[in-house]
């Protein structure tokens, strides 16, 4: 496998991963990477989280399955580990909530037979961290937003599919990093 190199793990807030439904392949080959395109233009291969793990339930009925909700400032995340995901399942099942811990993990969609489409991660890895961890990923996250943000003016690749599709408005997401940002006002 020389030159094989993972994708970037993309920073996303809850609210803007859970208002995503557009996925595509680049390429026709079965082994393209698939993709999740976000209102702001976010190309999510891998995404990073960093939120408070405040519930989990092993779903399984011939094993173990585990669904998490990961929290941040702007919403949840509905995370799944299972035999293909041996580290993360482990993590879960050992792990009490509610507790901060960091995501790195493969965006998934599912659509009902009414025709929503709903998201959550594959975790490929799970990790408790300290609160001042989550903090940081919350700065960083809001910086990438907003450079996503300003990004959609440009007209140009992502940004012009994102906003073609999504038809978004910029001032939401936004006021959305605002709240993420005023809600480490109350610990700083």
């Amino acid at each position: 496998m020389s030159g094989y190199s993972r994708e970037v793990a993309r920073r996303v807030f809850a609210q803007e991963f859970r208002e995503s439904n557009l996925s595509f392949k680049d390429g026709d080959d079965q082994y393209a990477p698939q993709y999740l395109l976000t209102p702001t233009g976010a190309k999510v291969n891998r995404v990073f989280i960093v939120g408070t793990l405040i519930e989990k339930e092993d779903i399984g009925t011939d094993s173990e399955y585990w669904r998490g909700r990961v929290t941040d400032p702007t919403g949840s995340f509905l995370i799944y580990a299972g035999q293909y995901q041996p580290e993360a399942a482990q993590v879960l099942a050992e792990c009490e909530t509610p507790a901060f811990v960091a995501v790195v993990g493969k965006p998934s969609t599912y659509t009902t037979g009414e025709g929503d489409v709903l998201t959550s991660v594959r975790p490929e890895s799970i990790y408790v961290v300290d609160g001042q961890t989550r903090d940081l990923w919350v700065i960083e996250t809001a910086k990438c937003t907003l450079e996503r943000v300003n990004a959609l003016e440009s007209e140009s690749g992502n940004s012009q599919r994102a906003k073609e599709y999504y038809n978004t408005d910029p001032r939401h997401y936004s006021l959305m990093v605002s709240q993420a940002l005023g809600s480490l006002k109350e610990t700083y």
